[in-house]
């Protein structure tokens, strides 16, 4: 396999981005909404079981985790295209950058997403 990534001196244009719902109907139509946007070339939906703090108290709940992957020049269209589109009051958006990807499947993200610095708006 051909890899794509550090060793060879670039940066793979690839991020994955990951949020959670508490279901998964809000799950898949955020995928959805990001995949017909042209923002996610895949996303993965996962159960989870997510304990954090909140109104301080720690908190238990099951939760569906969005694994999102995107250009990493999309990276902020996809934080912005969330913060308007997640149902919770402060949703979960972490990025984190691919030190390398397979090249194929480089090839292939970026012949389905869409290029933001390529939108005239």
């Amino acid at each position: 396999m051909s890899l794509t990534g550090h060793d060879d001196g670039s940066t793979p244009d690839l991020c994955v981005l990951l949020t959670t719902t508490s279901t998964e109907d809000e799950a898949r139509a955020l995928a959805s909404g990001l995949l017909k946007a042209g923002l996610a070339a895949c996303v993965q939906l996962s159960q989870v079981d997510s304990l954090y703090v909140w109104d301080g108290a720690v908190a238990e709940d099951p939760e569906v985790r969005l694994m999102i992957k995107t250009r990493r020049t999309s990276a902020a269209a996809v934080a912005a295209w969330l913060e308007r589109e997640h149902p919770y009051e402060v949703p979960q958006i972490v990025v984190l950058p691919a030190m390398a990807v397979g090249s194929a499947y480089l090839d292939w993200l970026i012949e389905v997403t869409s290029d933001p610095s390529s939108d005239p708006s």
